[in-house]
């Protein structure tokens, strides 16, 4: 399993409680809160969906060698 894929793993459960945790609430505070049981469904597949990508590309930041790359860490030497 590569790097990438564990840190962007531990990522998805952090958006996805995020993300599911906004639609809840929009869910919840909208007219749309008499249907919510019929669409909750529909909230954790979309959160699902949006959180795969924004994963897998906030995952390679997150990486020790991308920051030293950059030189961000030689400057702080």
């Amino acid at each position: 399993m590569s790097i990438r894929l564990q840190i962007a793993a531990m990522l998805f459960m952090m958006i996805q409680a995020v993300l599911f945790f906004a639609g809840l609430l929009l869910l919840l505070l909208t007219p749309l809160s008499q249907e919510a049981m019929a669409l909750m469904p529909w909230v954790v597949g979309a959160t699902t969906v949006v959180s795969l990508p924004l994963s897998w590309g906030l995952a390679p930041r997150l990486r020790a060698r991308t920051w030293r790359r950059e030189g961000t860490i030689e400057a702080l030497k």
